[in-house]
């Protein structure tokens, strides 16, 4: 059969990084992407220009999905943000900012890329060396017997996200109740290959966020004329709850007809021995001694009073998401039949009651050692219900890496200028055996490491939306923010009382100079020093392991883009 069309060729760019549709589209995305960046960035408001949804939010993972990226070179530096996004939760827009500026100083050089090359990663070496080592100025450790550096981290995270319409007294009340959700799923004893709980967000929709709260266990939605009140529960003797845990229907539901045919006796019901067949669990569960039944499926309604009339609680319509943690907490195994099944799956708990919430009607299920948490999660709109859940995913992921590094990196554009600091002191101090190492030249050397410095401090800047000015002291190399309108002040001690950060006063003689200023920056005389305070209840704070995978995907991927050579692109 002949084609329709005739075949065209595929479509061949060489150099695509010359081509000015190339810049023009890494200029609009990074433009995009800086105007979402820290705690005072730009919402964005993003749908499918179909109708439908409309997502209003400044999170990196929203925008980067949401955005129409069709040329390749784009496509490769979204991907790559969006898995280390996938990895590490934490750090997207730093990562994405990052690279993009990276792309764009180091094509002004007009290097050949192999050397670019070879030099962006001998720098990013040196950061990651120095990040990693205990003469780092510009991380703090993660202490868990002292709980302010954990409230510093998740309580950062929360004033970056401006889609959540969060209060200081909110930030406050979310950041104690998501570290002392997390630290439920720690478990006590500590085994070889220990392993986190969960915590399970219960959504409260339309209530204030301050009524939001954290229950060991596990809270299971019920109607409320379900449950007999007071809550009647059947114990051992020993004073515990057994619980049988079904992932199977107990509806009583016939067999599907594409299972296979089935031949019946004349006389025989099949839906009366199917009612049969599940009083027969009842009786067993009930001889067991049984206090709990709960059912990912339906119970029947026959089965259920049967078991309430022998003061055992059921359960149904759990859903497929709350079997695992369950048998977690509970210690029970699923049964999967209700033909056959062994007294050997039973788990136990230490109480059941009931909680009332708003319209919704709880069972409470209290674990003996707890591992398993329900955070009930309010707040006053669906969008920002719906930005605060995410904002809490990454707040749980971030302490979940911190408990595997027990370290942070200072927030607030501090340890972006810091390193940019830190780099520059090292590249003027490199030996010749340095560079015959590298295969380059000193001047090479400078000019990348200039824009490799420039490039972290660009991110540093995209922190300030409102036209003000930005320093970094020549001191510790950290982030000072001044008020727009003060630029001819020369005093800029009485402007700024904190850097980004929040660990340094400007008590001190810090001798300040303009980030991004059309001058030079200054090579520091010494290595940036570390702050001789390392703990206050106002740090910024980012996660460590995210930021350094972050720094580590926005290098590599830039120096990928680099080396692009040319595009073959099917036309067809």
């Amino acid at each position: 059969m002949s084609r329709v069309e005739a075949k065209k060729p595929s479509l061949y760019i060489s150099e695509p990084l010359t081509k000015d549709i190339v810049h023009q589209s890494l200029s609009v995305l990074r433009g995009v992407l800086k105007s979402c960046y820290g705690p005072a960035g730009r919402l964005k408001q993003l749908h499918n220009g179909m109708g439908g949804y409309v997502c209003t939010t400044s999170r990196s993972s929203a925008v980067l999905r949401c955005l129409s990226v069709s040329h390749p070179v784009l496509k490769v530096l979204t991907a790559s943000v969006q898995n280390h996004i996938s990895r590490v939760s934490d750090c997207g827009l730093f990562t994405a900012i990052l690279c993009c500026s990276l792309i764009e100083n180091f094509k002004n050089i007009n290097f050949l890329s192999c050397t670019v090359i070879k030099i962006s990663k001998h720098l990013l070496s040196l950061c990651t060396d120095y990040l990693k080592s205990e003469a780092c100025g510009c991380r703090v450790s993660v202490d868990f017997s002292n709980l302010e550096t954990l409230f510093c981290l998740v309580r950062s995270i929360l004033m970056s996200k401006p889609a959540c319409m969060l209060s200081k007294t909110e930030i406050d009340h979310l950041t104690t109740l998501i570290v002392k959700a997390f630290l439920l799923t720690v478990p006590c004893h500590v085994e070889t290959n220990a392993v986190l709980g969960k915590c399970i967000i219960v959504p409260v929709k339309g209530r204030r966020v301050v009524d939001s709260t954290v229950f060991p266990g596990l809270l299971l939605e019920t109607p409320e004329n379900q449950l007999a009140k007071p809550l009647s529960v059947k114990r051992t003797p020993s004073n515990i709850i057994k619980i049988a845990l079904f992932c199977v229907s107990m509806s009583g539901d016939l067999f599907n007809p594409e299972e296979g045919s089935i031949t019946v006796r004349h006389g025989i019901s099949l839906e009366m021995s199917e009612l049969d067949q599940l009083l027969n669990v009842g009786r067993q569960l009930v001889n067991d001694e049984i206090g709990l039944v709960v059912c990912q499926k339906v119970i029947h309604p026959s089965l259920k009073q049967y078991l309430k009339e022998n003061h055992v609680v059921a359960v149904d319509r759990v859903g497929l998401s709350m079997m695992e943690p369950l048998s977690q907490m509970t210690g029970s195994k699923p049964i999967a039949s209700i033909h056959s099944f062994s007294p050997s799956c039973y788990g136990s708990l230490k109480d059941v009651c009931t909680e009332s919430f708003a319209s919704k009607h709880f069972v409470h299920l209290i674990p003996n050692d707890t591992l398993v948490c329900s955070l009930m999660l309010c707040n006053r709109s669906e969008t920002t219900w719906d930005e605060l859940k995410c904002a809490y995913e990454t707040a749980e992921r971030v302490l979940q890496l911190t408990i595997k590094e027990p370290l942070a990196l200072l927030g607030g554009g501090c340890t972006e200028t810091h390193l940019a600091s830190y780099i520059r002191h090292k590249s003027c101090n490199l030996s010749t055996s340095s560079f015959k190492a590298i295969d380059c030249s000193q001047t090479q050397y400078q000019l990348v490491a200039d824009a490799f410095c420039r490039s972290l401090e660009s991110v540093a800047c995209s922190l300030n939306h409102d036209d003000g000015d930005i320093f970094t002291d020549v001191v510790y190399g950290h982030c000072w923010f001044v008020p727009s309108g003060f630029s001819s002040v020369s005093n800029w001690s009485d402007l700024v009382s904190k850097c980004g950060c929040g660990i340094n006063d400007n008590t001190q003689n810090l001798n300040w100079r303009v980030l991004q200023s059309q001058f030079s920056s200054p090579v520091l005389q010494s290595c940036p020093k570390e702050p001789s305070v390392k703990a206050t209840d106002f740090l910024t704070l980012d996660c460590f392991a995210a930021k350094c995978s972050g720094l580590q995907v926005a290098v590599e991927t830039a120096n990928l883009i680099l080396d692009l050579s040319c595009i073959i692109e099917d036309q067809n």
